[in-house]
């Protein structure tokens, strides 16, 4: 089977899990009444959420999840730019971008190998900035704020990285070095405290692709007030607010580990969190893990309370950088899936229980 081949089969496999059912019972009761009221301007979505852009329409389910929870009422007059919502506190204009397998012809080209850490290294400082780059750039050339509905309403681009299984977990950084143009090392004050300093990029450079450093920078970029990216926009997170929503048939144990801010602030790495979705007490939003990078030289700038749940990310022309985020506000995180051991009553059976102070048990 060719790469582009497997490539294909494997959104449809996606979708065909999701449709029947199976692993993923917790994620279809949630996504099917949104799919009521998710109007397909396009009028391919369901199309192309059936076979090769699953993941791509998954994030577009996602932005409207978190918008609607948000408090937005949107626009479904007009099929460009794909979201036009408005909230008690304004409105704001969204289109959706993603990052897709680097392709030649028909054939997908696999990543770099990310398994040392000089190609770690190589991969997020200009592999990945040039992969942000492209579509955000492409979406530029489209000129969105010429749009008439649009007028003096701030306009945000939405990223989601889907160039590898699993890549949106580590790109964060990536995303952020290509939006400001800087890159930040840890050096050492005189009173021994650890400081990030800011070093400007030129251009991120991969094989023969050159690419200026700085989205923001670039000529008409003026015109977006902001770019926003979470690495939560997968199915995982359908599956975990599933759950979350009662969607759960009781014999499943689910596992959300991750990276979470410090809320200190002299720390250097971010804290570890590990928790049961299942267990009582978990809470989750869908506006978690959101990140909103705003743009210095916006012409109508973002304000903050409009996307409230949100980590707000804000850096001058000298690389100052500042954040405004929730006190639990995850960076990354992965779900894992498994079957409770036990259960709360025994299984239907031709046997007759008894409950004892030690468990169920079947009577002879």
């Amino acid at each position: 089977m060719s790469a582009v081949g497997g490539f294909r089969l494997s959104r449809i496999t996606s979708f065909r899990k999701l449709a029947s059912g199976g692993c993923r019972r917790c994620t279809k009761p949630i996504i099917e009444p949104m799919m009521r009221w998710h109007e397909d301007l396009d009028g391919n979505f369901v199309e192309q959420f059936q076979s090769t852009a699953f993941d791509q329409r998954i994030w577009e389910l996602y932005l409207f999840a978190t918008l609607i929870e948000l408090g937005f009422s949107l626009n479904t007059k007009h099929a460009v730019p794909d979201f036009i919502g408005t909230s008690l506190f304004g409105s704001v204009a969204i289109e959706a971008v993603t990052v897709g397998p680097t392709r030649r012809g028909a054939e997908i080209v696999p990543p770099p190998p990310v398994e040392t850490e000089e190609q770690m290294e190589a991969y997020l400082r200009d592999y990945m900035p040039i992969k942000f780059g492209s579509p955000l750039f492409s979406k530029l050339r489209k000129k969105y704020w010429e749009k008439e509905q649009i007028a003096g309403v701030p306009l945000v681009f939405a990223i989601a990285d889907f160039s590898s299984p699993g890549s949106m977990i580590y790109t964060r950084s990536a995303l952020e070095r290509y939006l400001y143009g800087y890159s930040f090392d840890l050096a050492c004050e005189e009173q021994g405290r650890a400081v990030a300093k800011p070093t400007k990029i030129i251009e991120h450079r991969w094989g023969d692709k050159v690419v200026p450093a700085g989205f923001f920078d670039i000529p008409d970029a003026e015109h977006v007030s902001a770019v926003i990216s979470t690495t939560a926009g997968t199915i995982s997170k359908f599956n975990r607010m599933g759950i979350l929503a009662g969607f759960d048939a009781g014999d499943v144990l689910m596992t959300r580990t991750g990276t979470v801010i410090d809320p200190n602030p002299e720390a250097t790495n971010p804290l570890l969190f590990k928790a049961i979705v299942n267990a009582k007490g978990y809470h989750e939003s869908w506006v978690e893990g959101l990140n909103v990078y705003h743009n210095p030289r916006a012409i109508i700038p973002l304000e903050e309370h409009l996307i409230p749940g949100a980590a707000h990310h804000h850096c001058d022309a000298k690389g100052n950088w500042t954040t405004t985020a929730p006190r639990f506000h995850p960076l990354a995180s992965s779900t894992e899936r498994g079957r409770r051991k036990w259960r709360s009553r025994p299984m239907r059976s031709t046997s007759r229980w008894r409950k004892s102070r030690t468990g169920w048990r079947r009577l002879r």
